[in-house]
């Protein structure tokens, strides 16, 4: 890489030149960030730890907290440091590192999503071979299928930029390390595998925005003939899937599905799918959802119980 780049590290830009709310945005970041891992870890434990949450959808969301807790560690951690920081810089193999991350965790999360609309389907519309379709080998291979195809979508995406030229300047206008951003100081032309890096990211959002959608079409319409408790168990349990989907999606789309351009309205989108998403998802999960909010009831007075003895 040394005899490649003549850059051997990035800036990165100040959030702002006043120093006073740089320190107000690390505090923010700082409380945004343990919401984030004590709500997703909150979550896990109660898929874990109680026996009546042992359906695939739930084994399949303790795996998207999981998801959730590494995602938003690929790029919080290094924001909060950078705002303690002078110099707010990073390595060339540590910018590589960290975009690799990201996006195979962010992959993963893709797919998982798309699976777990896929269980909702079987569940709804099928549900007397629920049990046979859905049995722990299937769950587990579908979720191995999640990981292998993050890990493909990441090193295809650090695969397009591994090979580009670097030499100066080297400031970045973003506040982690991203792929747009990145291009736009490579010293050769980047017009082709730009088109390339959004047609790969936005194509796969897209595809999988799709998918998710018409699976639900699918239920939708199935749903005529239940009974009327019936429609709003699905509606519940399929409404709280599609808003995270939602939150998810509109953002990737909305950046990797345009002409390969950085724009500063990217920088405030790129908070929300790292840090707002993860942060409303296990609240999205437990308000919604009334068997998870009875079992974490029942996790705490249990909790509460022993430590009273």
């Amino acid at each position: 890489m040394a005899d490649i780049h003549n850059v051997t590290e990035f800036f990165f830009l100040r959030l702002s030149s006043n120093k006073e709310v740089e320190n107000i945005c690390l505090v923010i970041f700082l409380f945004l960030y343990m919401a984030i891992v004590l709500g997703n870890l909150l979550m896990m434990v109660t898929v874990v730890a109680s026996r009546s949450l042992g359906s695939p959808v739930y084994y399949f969301l303790g795996y998207l907290s999981f998801v959730e807790i590494c995602y938003s560690s690929t790029t919080v951690p290094k924001l909060i440091l950078d705002l303690l920081a002078e110099k707010k810089s990073t390595s060339v193999w540590g910018y590589m590192t960290q975009l690799f991350f990201m996006h195979f965790f962010g992959g993963a999360e893709i797919f998982l999503l798309t699976v777990t609309a896929y269980d909702h389907y079987v569940a709804i519309c099928k549900p007397l071979h629920y049990t046979s379709i859905k049995n722990q080998k299937v769950c587990s291979v579908l979720v191995g299928t999640a990981w292998i195809g993050g890990f493909v979508h990441s090193f295809a995406q650090i695969l397009l930029i591994f090979h580009l030229l670097f030499c100066g300047p080297n400031i970045i206008d973003h506040y982690f390390c991203d792929l747009l951003p990145v291009l736009k100081l490579a010293c050769s032309d980047t017009f082709l595998i730009g088109l390339l890096i959004v047609s790969s990211g936005g194509t796969l959002s897209l595809i999988s925005f799709v998918v998710l959608l018409a699976s639900y079409v699918v239920i939708l319409f199935h749903l005529r003939t239940q009974s009327a408790e019936g429609r709003c168990k699905a509606l519940s349990t399929c409404g709280s899937h599609v808003t995270v989907v939602i939150l998810f999606f509109g953002p990737c789309v909305f950046i990797y599905l345009r002409p390969s351009a950085t724009l500063p309205v990217n920088k405030m989108i790129a908070v929300f799918y790292t840090v707002i998403t993860p942060l409303l998802n296990p609240l999205i999960y437990s308000l919604r959802n009334a068997e998870v909010k009875k079992t974490m009831k029942s996790l705490w007075f249990r909790t509460m119980k022993v430590d009273e003895k």
